[in-house]
C-alpha cells in the first residue's frame, strides 16, 4: 500500500534533474543485474528519487517522488508488471 507524506502532497511540481544537486547522490543498482552493466541505477537527491541508465551515467536521470516509486514497487510485488517480461 502506498502512502504520501504531507511534504510530498505539497509538491505539485517535481523538479527536473538539472534543478537538483546530484553531486552527492549515491548510485545503487540491484544485485539481480549479474554485473553486466545492463541495468538501471537509483539514488536519492533530497526528497526525490533519481533513476538513470548504467550505460549512460552522464545522461540526465529521471526524477520521481517517493510515492511514485512506492507505487511502482507495490505494483511489481503484486505482479502487475509481469507482462513486461512475457
Amino acid at each position: 500500500m502506498s502512502s504520501t507524506t504531507p511534504a510530498e502532497s505539497a509538491h505539485s511540481e517535481k523538479p527536473i534533474a538539472a534543478e537538483l544537486d546530484l553531486s552527492s547522490v549515491e548510485w545503487r543498482r540491484t544485485s539481480f543485474t549479474g554485473g553486466n552493466n545492463n541495468c538501471a541505477e537509483f539514488g536519492r537527491a533530497g526528497e526525490f528519487i533519481v533513476w538513470r541508465d548504467s550505460k549512460r551515467p552522464t545522461q540526465e536521470p529521471l526524477v520521481y517522488t517517493k510515492a511514485e516509486v512506492a507505487a511502482l514497487i507495490d505494483g511489481a510485488r503484486a505482479g502487475e508488471l509481469d507482462y513486461l517480461l512475457a
